[in-house]
């Protein structure tokens, strides 16, 4: 009877942890860059850190970023699923600049679901540091390594957690695709991207093809700038794009 009545306990503590686990739903992380962000909690247009932003206004929570839009579609066509979404995408960062806001802006949000979106400030840095050092070289390796580190402490923290890597991008578009160093910001972006990849094969994660999308998406165009107006940063109508890929690719909803 006592062993009866204690598994009966148990198995009423499983069922309401999986109830409360259930009613709180899954806490969906997007960071990276300039391109996550989108101004989100009135930033101004500045890489404003994520404690110095409005996160009650709701009219401003997400930004105007695919993320965005992703996190609203969601919401709206899920209501029951009572997901929350958080924005920690910050202008001008780096690989280096995400892990140095790594502990408070991923893991104390203790997501289960991450997207990562890295890369291209990491070659404008590069890009700025051979100008005053031409024999500069960018270590690609250890870029690799650091991102593994930043997804290992996730999964230290959460052993099923799901990782979305998004591939960085970039076009030849605005100001962008007339400089000298094009071509070589380019070639510097597709390494990024395949290592991004690679990564995400390391760790099974899913992979959002977004330079996939984008050289799609400029080889026909009603006008250069439609896509992404400056190169590297997309318009409404490429941020639609990157939403609807990234829905299609993660399928959210069946996690």
């Amino acid at each position: 009877m006592l062993k009866r009545t204690f598994s009966l306990i148990i198995a009423l503590a499983v069922w309401a942890i999986a109830v409360t686990a259930a009613a709180q739903g899954l806490r969906v992380l997007y960071i990276g860059d300039s391109i996550t962000d989108g101004g989100w909690g009135r930033s101004g247009g500045m890489p404003t850190p994520s404690d110095k932003r409005n996160q009650k206004d709701m009219n401003h929570i997400y930004g105007h970023s695919f993320m965005m839009l992703c996190a609203a579609q969601y919401e709206a066509e899920y209501p029951d699923k009572n997901y929350s979404f958080y924005n920690r995408g910050i202008g001008g960062n780096t690989l280096e600049d995400l892990a140095a806001r790594w502990r408070t802006d991923a893991i104390d949000l203790n997501p289960d679901v991450v997207s990562i979106l890295i890369g291209a400030n990491d070659v404008q840095k590069y890009l700025n540091t051979k100008k005053k050092n031409p024999e500069a070289v960018f270590d690609i390796d250890a870029w690799s390594e650091l991102y593994c580190s930043l997804i290992d402490s996730l999964k230290e923290q959460n052993s099923n957690i799901k990782l979305i890597l998004c591939t960085p991008f970039v076009a030849k578009s605005g100001k962008i695709g007339k400089e000298p160093v094009f071509e070589e910001r380019t070639k510097l972006t597709r390494l990024l991207a395949q290592h991004t990849r690679s990564i995400a094969e390391k760790y099974d994660a899913v992979v959002v093809e977004f330079d996939t999308l984008f050289e799609s998406l400029t080889a026909s165009q009603p006008k250069e700038t439609y896509w992404i107006w400056d190169g590297i940063h997309p318009t409404p109508a490429g941020h639609a794009k990157m939403a609807q890929l990234w829905r299609k690719t993660v399928r959210l909803e069946n996690l």
